[in-house]
């Protein structure tokens, strides 16, 4: 049996929304979203993922919400239930670091006080993004 391997092949930010007006408070609260999509016809995964940023103890009305979608390419994996488990983890740990340089590349070329989003383990959406994902 092979293994399967993977590898990301593109990113893009398909919508962002920053409104600095409403940034209120030095403290930050995110949440994320994540959503899979599997390609059969050629072994790709779509992995969609979303940032919402809100100041501190607020989960309405956020003021940074973007949208990035990551394209992986895999080897050796026909349908979904052979995408291998470390597969979930991993592609968000590669998609973070985009999605964050992006929010603090754009908030600091506003000439303000730029958002810098923390270091973040992000492993525990690794099963909301299992049960979000389909194949096609």
């Amino acid at each position: 049996m092979q293994t399967a391997a993977f590898s990301i092949v593109n990113y893009q930010f398909d919508k962002v929304n920053i409104d600095l007006s409403n940034h209120k408070s030095k403290g930050l609260s995110l949440s994320f979203d994540t959503t899979g999509l599997f390609l059969t016809e050629n072994s790709t995964y779509e992995l969609t993922f979303v940032l919402n940023v809100f100041n501190q103890d607020e989960k309405e009305n956020p003021f940074v919400n973007v949208h990035c979608k990551g394209t992986f390419q895999f080897e050796h994996v026909a349908n979904i239930a052979e995408i291998p488990d470390f597969f979930y983890r991993n592609s968000i740990a590669i998609l973070f670091p985009y999605v964050r340089a992006y929010v603090s590349i754009v908030t600091t070329q506003a000439n303000v006080p730029g958002i810098i989003l923390p270091t973040l383990n992000l492993s525990s959406l690794e099963a909301d993004l299992r049960n979000n994902t389909i194949q096609k």
